[in-house]
């Protein structure tokens, strides 16, 4: 959250071709947005032949406007029997419109084709919250991927970690929005591009082709669209090398199978995403069900984070619960049980301070109402139908899900994946083992239990077992820390009014039949699974802080309790992605004092995801999909320096760098 978006504006000049009063010029041409979709961006990037019988294909476009170049794209990846396997549509847009207004464009625009007209519908039902950042929508099963970067485009683009097949340069005139076609831009596009990527653009301005050619692309004039006389097309093939780091590799397995070691919410969530890539996937669990230890919990609440300041943290959460709520609602949809509520969240706020904070955060981010608004204390009161003291921030899409539900509808839609894909023998879950190592050879990477014996073999591993992945992982430089957390569960005490989970300094949370859940405990660096009384004190102190009046008389005979240990680092955020080869880090030839986390050496098809602390809930399922596109070889579904925030080699880059220094 860097800011609030302005969006587009809903206008159209006399002839009916849609405008933009801010720019001063027409999102398409007068003969119209889907001939011009067609002839300057899909024929003049050779496509479908482009695309044809490769495994993914990515393309990035300047400038989403009314969509009409993605529904066009998709439309003919859709109509080709030779299609690429996944196709990855990555757009950038600085004033997106609303759904409403989306909605009413593509309706009049589309309005005689009728293919067009479906494909729009199911890309506004998907339409989301205009929050900065990145956002990705899953069509046709998964196979086609939107990735809306909302944002400035000089911003934006440097941060995507893309490697581009094909550009769709569709911005509004250099004489018109002049900083969409600066030097700055065709650089940051250079950084991500394929060698051989091409590229076409319904302008043929001179200042476009002099930034083309400093930034290592080929062009040439080709027929322009309509009343236009030419147009540029070309390749990236570029006389000497234009970016330090080359963009994300093409995916490059003997074959795509992974174990994946952990199925709490972490391995759970990994294992779908593969398996939804067509990845054979061996699932190892050391307990006998998955949920079984920290991601066990009845409930656990979701809800993004508001922060008087823009960290890496508050980032990720809203860009994991935006994510969490497509995902979850994928699998509801495709009939997998989903014990869930996303009716609403209340956080209360700690006192009138804490109260003006928050509404000031929320108004210097400029959120939309439907992602987070600040309510005052009566307003609080109806929306939790409790009598509360203090207002806070309403999250009309927080609330409660059931871990254990989630992670098996994970699994269920994993094994539903490769079952549609013909490789359902591919799929293979091992519960009530335990991992003890993980060494690899030319074959890849082999599990074995305690007595040396061979469990499985893969050419991926993935370490998801929270703690256990610094033993597993061979990990010196992975600060992981325990934090205890114990729950309350009260008989009988929650109110029958109780509508939605409140949150503070504690949390409110009613179950099924008149239950109450409140807690956790947060015991940092004690690792006691034993249920204490004193723990069950504390929980309920913060109870009666939240709600006045609440649960006045306990049976104690009566009161239920689950422990579970959190796995956490000093920095509180997660650790996904490759794992760094910490007997050699250093790539050939890298400098220690200058070193950054593209010249660490990894270790070939080892990856981890874990310590997500308490946010388990609304982190994994965006840091399932990021490490699958990693492995995969596909766009990030976050921002570059957000993932490597959350790399799990960071601490070891902080120690050679503090070791060079000195």
């Amino acid at each position: 959250m860097t800011g609030p978006l302005v969006a587009a504006q809903l206008a159209l000049r006399e002839d009916g071709t849609p405008y933009s009063p801010l720019f001063d010029d027409v999102y398409h041409s007068a003969m119209g947005g889907i001939g011009q979709a067609l002839h300057v961006f899909v024929t003049g990037n050779r496509l479908p032949a482009n695309w044809q019988h490769k495994a993914v294909f990515s393309i990035v476009e300047t400038g989403f406007g009314l969509g009409l170049n993605f529904l066009v794209t998709w439309s003919q990846w859709r109509g080709d029997p030779s299609r690429c396997d996944r196709l990855h549509f990555v757009s950038v847009e600085k004033h997106p419109f609303s759904r409403d207004n989306l909605d009413t464009l593509l309706t009049r625009l589309l309005d005689s084709h009728a293919e067009l007209a479906g494909l729009a519908h199911e890309l506004v039902s998907a339409w989301p919250m205009l929050t900065p950042g990145i956002h990705r929508l899953a069509f046709d099963n998964g196979r086609v991927t939107l990735t809306l970067a909302l944002g400035d485009a000089a911003q934006m683009l440097p941060k995507l970690a893309v490697r581009a097949d094909a550009f769709y340069l569709d911005g509004f005139s250099p004489a018109k929005n002049d900083a969409l076609w600066s030097p700055a831009i065709f650089k940051a596009l250079a950084r991500m591009a394929e060698v051989g990527a091409t590229f076409a653009t319904y302008t043929s301005a001179g200042k476009v082709k002099a930034a083309l050619t400093v930034a290592g692309f080929v062009h040439r004039k080709a027929r322009g669209y309509g009343t236009k006389r030419d147009m540029l097309v070309g390749e990236f093939a570029p006389a000497y090398r234009v970016r330090r780091h080359e963009p994300p590799p093409r995916a490059a397995w003997t074959h795509r199978h992974a174990i994946v070691v952990g199925a709490g919410l972490a391995g759970c969530a990994v294992a779908e995403r593969l398996a939804a890539r067509g990845w054979a996937i061996t699932l190892l669990e050391q307990r006998e069900a998955p949920a079984s230890e920290a991601s066990g919990n009845p409930a656990g609440v979701f809800h993004p984070m508001i922060a008087r300041t823009v960290t890496p943290a508050t980032r990720l959460s809203s860009a994991g619960f935006l994510y969490a709520l497509r995902a979850w609602q994928a699998l509801a949809d495709a009939g997998h049980t989903l014990h869930w509520h996303a009716g609403g969240l209340l956080q209360l706020a700690q006192d009138d301070v804490d109260a003006a904070a928050l509404r000031n955060a929320l108004a210097a981010a400029g959120l939309p109402t439907g992602f987070a608004v600040a309510v005052d204390r009566d307003t609080a009161s109806v929306y939790a139908g409790v009598t509360l003291e203090r207002g806070g921030v309403w999250f009309p899409y927080g609330g409660w899900i059931a871990p254990p539900s989630l992670c098996r509808a994970q699994l269920a839609a994993a094994r539903t994946a490769l079952a549609a894909n013909g490789q359902s023998p591919a799929w293979r879950t091992l519960f009530g083992v335990r991992v003890e190592q993980l060494v690899h050879d030319v074959e890849g990477w082999h599990a074995l239990d305690a007595a040396g014996r061979r469990i499985a073999t893969a050419p991926v591993a993935v370490i998801a077992n929270a703690h256990d992945a610094v033993r597993l992982g061979h990990l010196a430089h992975a600060p992981v820390r325990s934090a205890r957390g114990q729950l309350t569960i009260l008989p009988h005490a929650a109110p029958t009014s109780l509508r939605v989970p409140v949150i503070g300094d504690g949390y409110a949370l009613a179950l099924d039949k008149g239950r109450l859940m409140t807690g956790a405990s947060y015991d940092m660096d004690d690792t006691g699974l034993d249920e204490r009384r004193a723990s069950h004190d504390e929980n309920l102190a913060r109870l009666r802080a939240l709600i006045p009046g609440i649960a006045p008389s306990i049976d104690w005979a009566r009161v239920q309790g689950r422990v579970g240990l959190r796995c956490v680092v000093s920095d509180r955020l997660p650790m996904v992605g490759p794992l760094a080869d910490e007997a050699n880090p250093m790539a050939a030839g890298a400098s220690q004092s200058g070193a950054r986390l593209p010249d660490l050496q990894r270790r070939p098809g080892l990856y981890g995801a874990f310590a997500y602390g308490s946010r388990g809930l609304v982190w994994s399922a965006i840091g399932g999909e990021l490490l699958a596109s990693q492995i995969n070889g596909e766009p990030w579904p976050l921002e570059r320096d957000l993932a490597d925030a959350l790399d799990p080699a960071r601490y070891l880059l902080r120690t050679l760098r503090a070791s060079a220094q000195r």
